[in-house]
């Protein structure tokens, strides 16, 4: 994927314009329709980079922190990138190349000041990749840890959907954030189940403002 194909993409999305979301699905649509152009084993390997870049984000704090600082000049976010490409290359005593579509990829947001968007890049990025695999990814959010015999059951049960009925494959991941209080919010597809103390909390307080 070269820089100016990119650019042609992104300005006729008229991304400038458009919400964040918006903009990291763009990104996403074009770094996995380049992939895709030159191999599936390209764009394979162009998800294990993301992937990759994407854990280390998570887990080095220097590294995010570059990522979602919006004060950084183009020439310090330029001269960051190189970080960024170094875990994606990998750990083992044999690095391997990182392609070019990730490093122009990574270049673009530089240059256009959209690096905190690589989540949500990575994010939509896996979600193409899983439909073109005919994999069906279910995110079940809870606020602690659901028990493997709940996951179990509850796979077993999301099996049984039309939606899952068309995958070749199900994988289901619990993901923990305290904030919905209790219960369950599972994503799947482009369907959510808000089944969340939270979100019941949410819809008292609506009503009881409209009543007052």
């Amino acid at each position: 994927m070269s820089l100016s194909s990119i650019r042609t993409y992104a300005a006729a999305a008229g991304l400038g314009r458009r919400a964040a979301s918006t903009i990291a699905l763009k990104y996403a649509n074009a770094t996995y329709s380049a992939a895709l152009a030159k191999s599936p084993q390209v764009l394979t390997k162009v998800q294990t980079e993301l992937n990759a870049i994407s854990k280390s984000i998570e887990e080095v704090p220097e590294l995010k922190t570059f990522v979602t600082n919006p004060t950084l000049s183009v020439k310090d976010r330029k001269a960051g990138l190189p970080s960024l490409y170094a875990r994606a290359e990998g750990t083992g005593a044999k690095k391997d190349p990182v392609s070019d579509i990730t490093k122009n990829l990574f270049l673009l947001l530089s240059e256009n000041g959209r690096l905190v968007e690589t989540a949500g890049i990575i994010e939509g990025f896996n979600e193409l990749v899983s439909k073109y695999k005919g994999e069906l990814n279910v995110t079940v959010t809870s606020a602690t840890p659901l028990p493997k015999d709940v996951l179990t059951r509850l796979e077993a049960t999301l099996k049984q959907s039309q939606t899952a009925q068309q995958a070749k494959t199900l994988k289901v991941t619990n993901k923990v954030n305290p904030s919905v209080l209790g219960g369950l919010v599972v994503d799947f597809g482009e369907k959510t189940i808000d089944l969340s103390v939270s979100s019941r909390i949410s819809k008292l307080n609506n009503l009881l403002q409209q009543s007052v």
